[in-house]
């Protein structure tokens, strides 16, 4: 009787547990289900709204960019307040200001200040007034990369000017940092400090099989695409698209964000939510600025030769900027590594020397690991690297002319900031080269098939688009398609999911110990497994590209 009921008892616990699993699966199914059901419902709220800048504190407008001349859809805001936390009592009367621009590459503003642990908490927390510079959805008719930069520079001047003439620190967040370096390089514009956050300055420059985003002109034949693409948006150049190419180069990335909210949707999903938030809120740009953003950065790497000329009259001299420079770049960055944040200085300054007698001061700020995003969106990173940068940005602008490396220490205390050291460098011992063999011919062919299709092909495509065309096509981006789908107003059906994820939970079905049940760590090693082949394809198909390239052109 005794062995019989024991025998029971040993088959009926893998049952149990099997049991157990099917039923929290089943949940933790319906529950992601849900969170990409609520995901849709806050893309179609917020596009309702206008898309708002998405920044976690109270503001209010100083200017606004369309009553400039050149007009531009750029406005300039003030922090006035973050909420309950009240980091605005930190502030120091006659600490100097911060200027925060954020990139405007698909995205809307936000990344910087979404979070209480952000680059504009950061700046409170030390004692500064702090400035955010947003952007609406749409550009203004005809908006150049010209007055992109004459308005963050008349931003600039008018931050000094209500600080008695004192100059800002400017933070430049990926193309904020490059647009930031254009308006303090032309018609010398001041700033105290300008620090370049994972900012692309040498377009050209990577490592191989590591950064593939830097090939794309050489396969797509140029800038023609871009054109064609403003050409059927009517105009607007869909920031969707640069968002899709930003996932499809590290599809393992994407996979594994959706995996995290299956394997902990009590957990992950407030979190996902947040980030998906700003993630999936597409902005556009206009043709004329696409373009040269295209034609003068990415395929034709003009800015560190210095062949960038601003609203027709002033030439965007990277040697001409005054203010000291902070670069802040990661290893784990595959879309501005440190070869493209640091790879300039040698093709703007040949030697150590030139830099010292051009009496510049660069400090670059080097991390291991963190992705492109962590860099502005990790509070790790925020509460370590940024607010470091902001507590030592006096001994950064007291530096003699030179290259530093500043290096870190572990702070005793997460409530201070950390300590640092200055460490001189050697522009000549830095391991990137600007350079690479076989993008001049990139160029060139761009210039070519660029001018074809704009003289022979651009005006028959603006002839048959519609407003209500490119509006149109829009909406059937694979990027809001794959979102909206999980609305109800597109699956009715999926109205149900918050009734069966109560219904649910009602009956027990979430496993508050599923980490202990081997069929749940069975699946996961099946995700890593799945995540890790992913990632093993993605290295082929960037090494095969790097070869593909280097016979294409380099040879």
């Amino acid at each position: 009787m005794d062995a019989r009921t024991n025998s029971q008892g040993i088959a009926a616990a893998p049952l149990g547990l099997f049991a157990a699993y099917w039923g929290d699966m089943l949940w933790r199914t319906v529950a992601s289900g849900e969170a990409l059901r609520q995901r849709a419902n806050n893309m179609t709220e917020h596009e309702a709204a206008g898309m708002p800048p998405l920044l976690h504190f109270e503001s209010e407008q100083v200017a606004d960019g369309h009553d400039l001349q050149p007009a531009s859809n750029y406005r300039l805001l003030r922090v006035t307040r973050c909420g309950t936390d009240a980091l605005e009592k930190h502030v120091r009367k006659g600490a100097a200001p911060v200027l925060v621009v954020d990139p405007r590459a698909g995205h809307g503003p936000g990344i910087g200040g979404f979070k209480r642990d952000s680059e504009v908490g950061m700046a409170l927390l030390e004692g500064h007034p702090v400035y955010f510079v947003v952007f609406d959805p749409e550009p203004v008719e005809g908006q150049t990369m010209g007055a992109v930069v004459q308005t963050l520079a008349t931003f600039i001047d008018m931050v000094a000017k209500r600080h008695r003439g004192k100059a800002p620190i400017v933070y430049g967040n990926c193309q904020g940092g490059w647009a930031i370096t254009l308006a303090l390089s032309h018609c010398e514009h001041r700033a105290a400090l300008a620090v370049l956050n994972g900012s692309p300055l040498s377009y050209w420059a990577g490592e191989r099989g590591i950064n593939p985003m830097r090939l794309l002109g050489g396969f797509t034949g140029g800038i023609w695409p871009a054109h064609w693409a403003s050409d059927l948006g009517a105009g607007r150049f869909d920031g969707a698209w640069l968002v899709q190419n930003f996932e499809a180069l590290r599809p393992e990335g994407v996979f594994k964000k959706y995996d995290t909210l299956f394997a902990q949707p009590e957990t992950e999903r407030d979190r996902f939510l947040e980030f998906e938030r700003w993630w999936n809120g597409f902005y556009q740009l206009a043709r004329e600025e696409m373009l040269s953003i295209a034609g003068d950065l990415f395929v034709g790497n003009h800015l560190e030769s210095g062949e960038v000329v601003v609203d027709g009259h002033c030439r965007a001299d990277l040697s001409r900027i005054g203010a000291p420079l902070v670069v802040f770049c990661s290893n784990g960055d595959n879309i501005t590594p440190p070869h493209q944040a640091l790879g300039w200085l040698k093709a703007v300054y040949p030697t150590t020397a030139d830099l010292v007698a051009a009496g510049q001061r660069v400090v670059y700020l080097l991390h291991q690991h963190v992705g492109h995003l962590g860099i502005f969106v990790s509070a790790g990173v925020a509460r370590r690297e940024h607010r470091a940068i902001f507590h030592h940005a006096e001994s950064i602008q007291a530096l003699k002319p030179g290259l530093y490396e500043m290096v870190l220490e572990d702070s005793a205390s997460s409530e201070s900031a950390a300590a640092a050291q200055f460490q001189p460098r050697r522009l000549e011992d830095l391991p990137y080269d600007a350079n690479p063999a076989g993008f001049d011919k990139v160029e060139a062919l761009s210039e070519i098939t660029e001018r074809f299709y704009s003289q022979w092909v651009s005006p028959w495509v603006r002839f048959a688009v519609t407003p209500d065309s490119a509006r149109e096509l829009r909406a059937l981006h694979p990027m809001r398609v794959s979102r909206k789908v999980w609305s109800e107003q597109v699956t009715p059906a999926l109205a149900l999911l918050p009734w069966v994820q109560r219904w649910l939970e009602q009956w027990s079905a979430q496993d508050p110990h599923r980490v202990e049940n081997p069929w749940y760590q069975l699946e996961r090693t099946g995700a890593d497994a799945i995540g890790q082949a992913m990632e093993s394809w993605r290295k082929s198909r960037d090494l095969w590209a790097e070869l593909v390239f280097e016979q294409a052109y380099a040879n």
